[in-house]
């Protein structure tokens, strides 16, 4: 354990040597707040609660998200460095681990960081603190999903850009999986019951029913698993590849 709190310490610091942290934290915290009062339509609903800003959370992630993950381990392998992480006293399980918790850490502080818009909903009315509380619980599962779906499309390949690509296809279809957009290309040919299985995977679905405050179990056990299925099969990538 003391391992993986080194390379998240390490690596949560080097976020913030370069100014690309600031950056996306500034564009996250513009682009929420853009969302939230234009486009949700925050003031004229005349509600106290954050469901306008929670609501656009799966669109924001889909972008952002994919553009933390892909330097990951893209750029690790690219330069070589790869090589010298895995010759330290470390797993690769431990680097793998390390380095999701550095980026999910990452993230946390940049949506701690919307406090503001939790503080005004407070001034201008009565909202249900516990729901918005369960809002940030499920939307910070959700990034983590969304990261390891990042972490895993970063291992499979050097270029950075292409690791981005990658994973905003993969994470456009988990969000859509419960559409027909995504479903159609499945009835055609699957049975039922695999068309129910795959519409059962859209993170929009699970991410829904939190953000309303109901703490489902099903809902939170589906974002850990998303989670340690893609950081499993990241560790697979890179054991594979290690010799490349």
């Amino acid at each position: 354990m003391g391992h993986i709190v080194t390379i998240t310490k390490r690596e949560l610091a080097g976020y913030f040597a370069t100014p690309v942290a600031y950056v996306f934290i500034l564009i996250f915290l513009l682009l929420a707040a853009a969302f939230t009062f234009y486009l949700g339509g925050f003031y004229e609903r005349g509600q106290a609660d954050l469901l306008p800003f929670f609501n656009f959370h799966p669109w924001l992630y889909l972008f952002l998200i994919p553009a933390i993950s892909m330097r990951l381990w893209a750029e690790e392998r690219k330069s070589g460095s790869i090589e010298l992480l895995l010759t330290l006293p470390v797993t690769l399980w431990q680097a793998v681990l390390g380095k999701f918790l550095a980026a999910w850490a990452f993230t946390a502080i940049a949506l701690a960081l919307t406090f503001p818009i939790w503080i005004t909903v407070n001034y201008l009315g009565s909202p249900d603190n516990g729901v918005i509380v369960a809002s940030y619980f499920g939307s910070l599962l959700m990034a983590g999903a969304f990261l390891a779906i990042g972490s895993c499309m970063s291992a499979l390949t050097r270029n950075q850009v292409v690791a981005f690509i990658l994973a905003v296809v993969v994470c456009f279809a988990f969000l859509l999986a419960g559409f027909p957009l995504v479903l159609d290309a499945f009835r055609a040919w699957a049975p039922q019951a695999l068309v129910d299985a795959v519409a059962s995977l859209s993170f929009l679905t699970h991410f829904e029913a939190l953000s309303k405050g109901v703490l489902d179990l099903r809902d939170v056990l589906y974002f850990a698993l998303a989670m340690a299925f893609f950081l499993i099969a990241t560790a697979f990538v890179l054991d594979d590849r290690k010799s490349e």
